[in-house]
């Protein structure tokens, strides 16, 4: 059982894409990793697969001692044996309710009663698959965002039942491991992230439906507009900066602004076929889809380059402090 100032050995149940950057989270971390797949293939394969990331990453200076933190990753053969010494078990299985029902039931009697035991869900509230367990207080959601090896966010969603210990506990972990935990206070359907995401989105497709802009220029607001500022600061702390005399002289003098912008952001209808059709034309126009793949490596190497900076960032701060 890891102490107060030890790292925690982790179980990484699930070895697909999310499975695999956890791997790379904890094991450059410190952490002692096992891995463990119902495919047991597929465990093996994603070795290799988490090594080529780490190679990677370590080229953009994220990743310290390639072959120390491979070395501190194994793979089980049961899922017994996987989580037998685990102190944190991160869940990366299906969105499917009955698998997670049966995989925390397996958990939940296999782990040690100390062991914390988090699911990666992207959507499922943590009440849904663990009221009936008898280790339910030690039970979370901890989303990240995708790959969480390059964006450290992790929503820590509890269910009602679930201990302030856990997830404090949880909290310290994700520290520890260079993430940046946010606690959701209660649950809520699609967390805190995917919230703000889905209303910006919904805003963007009625931007471009009802004609007031193109997709491209669209995005052009967002990454050359909004998105260099939220790079590196929330919304929050974007208003407490861009008044003279921070937030609250933000909301005086544009609060009414926004007040009469809302009236006409009420729509909660589906995305229409046709506008989906029309902005999947646009983007296949400025990307073929024979290009997607090559483009998720470039996205993934600027938030390489980008994580970099940060964390470049952080240390002249605080060797500056």
């Amino acid at each position: 059982m890891m102490n107060a100032t030890s790292l925690p050995a982790v179980s990484i149940i699930g070895t697909g894409l999310i499975g695999q950057a956890w791997a790379v989270v904890f094991a450059r971390a410190g952490c002692q990793t096992t891995l463990w797949d119902g495919n047991a293939q597929a465990a093996q394969a994603a070795l290799a697969l988490v090594r080529q990331q780490m190679e990677t990453l370590a080229s953009y200076g994220l990743v310290d001692d390639v072959p120390g933190a491979m070395a501190r990753i194994q793979v089980a053969d049961s899922l017994e044996s996987a989580v037998a010494g685990a102190d944190y078990v991160q869940e990366n299985l299906p969105e499917v309710l009955d698998i997670k029902l049966d995989i925390f039931a397996r958990l939940n009697a296999a782990a040690p009663l100390h062991a914390i035991l988090a699911s990666s869900t992207s959507g499922i509230p943590a009440s849904a698959f663990t009221e009936n367990l008898s280790g339910r207080e030690r039970c979370l959601v901890a989303h990240p965002v995708n790959p969480p090896s390059l964006i450290p966010v992790v929503e820590l969603s509890g269910a009602s039942w679930t201990s302030a210990q856990t997830l404090a506990r949880t909290r310290d972990i994700m520290n520890a491991v260079k993430q940046k935990p946010v606690t959701v206070m209660k649950e809520i359907n699609g967390f805190i992230l995917n919230r703000l995401q889905g209303a910006l989105l919904r805003e963007a497709f009625r931007l471009v439906e009802q004609g007031y802009v193109s997709v491209e220029d669209l995005d052009t607001t967002v990454s050359d507009g909004l998105g260099l500022r939220w790079s590196f600061m929330g919304p929050f702390e974007t208003i407490d900066l861009n008044a003279p005399a921070g937030i609250s002289d933000y909301a005086s003098r544009y609060g009414p602004l926004y007040q009469e912008l809302a009236k006409t952001q009420v729509d909660t209808a589906p995305w229409p076929k046709a506008l989906i059709d029309d902005i999947t034309q646009a983007r296949r126009a400025a990307l073929p889809a024979s290009d997607l793949a090559t483009r998720r490596s470039w996205r993934d190497q600027r938030l390489m380059a980008l994580a970099a900076h940060k964390r470049q960032a952080a240390d002249d701060q605080t060797e500056t402090s």
